[in-house]
């Protein structure tokens, strides 16, 4: 016996090292002291930039989105969507990224694949501009079905104390603009998969009109980061944000309150445009409208609280950074750390 007649090739474990080593030193910042395949990542933070330098760190995963990569066979684009949304995590308290790690785990390595991983996460860390600093590929004979991973990450970002956002000074009177999503990012889609494979039996590949495309396709839209837009709205104008929240799991419902303080509350109008693809899950699987508000982001990827004299100008740097769509979406009100929804247009 030996560990390959156990399940386990540390050949076909060093050739992946050996794939991704390039991908990810196309990815290295300047603080990057050490190679892929080290023990542990080093990383020099350049502190002159900060008074007070705070690390805010963050840990996620996919989630059962990659369930639909398995099905279509494509894993190029999982890697983004970690990276964008650990980096989201960090951004709602003003961090910037610095580096990323990664831990992908299978039952039997398949090289390919591995590769196509790495690839997507070396994509979503070189557009964020943060080093992907190492990671972990772990192969575990009879952990996983044939065929499938598990996929999560770590990110660490770093901001000036005195930068911080926190949501403390959130009062009742402020606005909240929303910035739009690219679909289902990586929530929901336990919901999502019960609907389209089980309830209405389509296939990755199967053509749906209402949606322009191959519901495939719209279900692996990668997950947006929101750094570049949002980072130009705080160093242009430093306080003008009161709050940010990222919209994952829990939709509008649970991750606005995240950022209120006590006594605060938010009132959301529901008159944005929602993009198709929710429309179609909400009606195939006769989900309330509850339901769906608390499971998928509906279009809304990250909500900005801004003053309420401080919405065009807030509006007008986004566009400036690529972010035309950013909609006025409801108003901070008293209450307990709730979102009470509307149909009436915003005040």
């Amino acid at each position: 016996m030996d560990y390959r007649a156990a399940g386990v090739d540390i050949d076909a474990a060093s050739r992946v090292v050996d794939r991704v080593r390039d991908l990810a030193r196309q990815t290295f910042t300047p603080g990057v002291l050490s190679d892929i395949g080290s023990f542990g990542g080093l990383f020099q933070p350049e502190w002159s930039r900060h008074r007070q330098p705070v690390l805010v760190a963050s840990a996620d995963g996919v989630g059962t989105k990659l369930k639909v990569a398995f099905l279509a066979g494509r894993h190029d684009t999982v890697g983004v969507d970690l990276v964008s949304h650990c980096v989201n995590d960090v951004l709602v308290q003003g961090a910037r990224p610095l580096f990323f790690l990664d831990y992908l785990a299978t039952g039997r390595l398949a090289p390919d694949v591995s590769t196509a991983v790495v690839q997507g996460l070396a994509r979503g860390c070189v557009e964020n501009g943060c080093a992907l600093l190492g990671g972990e590929t772990a192969e575990m004979p009879g952990f996983y079905a044939a065929g499938e991973y598990d996929l999560a990450g770590f990110i660490v970002g770093i901001v000036d104390r005195g930068s911080l956002i926190d949501g403390s000074g959130i009062a009742p009177g402020d606005r909240l603009i929303g910035l739009p999503s690219s679909g289902l990012h990586t929530n929901g889609f336990s919901l999502a998969r019960r609907i389209v494979f089980e309830t209405l039996g389509l296939g990755v590949d199967t053509p749906v009109d209402e949606l322009g495309g191959r519901i495939g396709d719209e279900l692996l839209r990668p997950h947006r980061s929101y750094l570049r837009p949002v980072s130009r709205l705080l160093e242009s104008s430093p306080g003008l944000v009161k709050g940010l929240a990222h919209i994952t799991g829990g939709g509008l419902t649970d991750n606005v309150p995240r950022v209120l303080p006590s006594g605060a509350a938010a009132r959301i109008v529901r008159d944005w445009h929602v993009p198709p693809v929710f429309g179609f899950l909400q009606r195939a699987g006769s989900v309330p409208e509850d339901e769906m508000y608390r499971t998928f982001n509906m279009g809304i990827g990250m909500v900005v609280v801004v003053a309420p004299g401080s919405v065009a100008a807030a509006r007008a740097l986004l566009a400036a950074a690529g972010e035309p769509g950013a909609v006025p979406i409801g108003t901070v009100v008293e209450g307990d750390r709730q979102v009470v929804y509307a149909q009436e247009s915003a005040p």
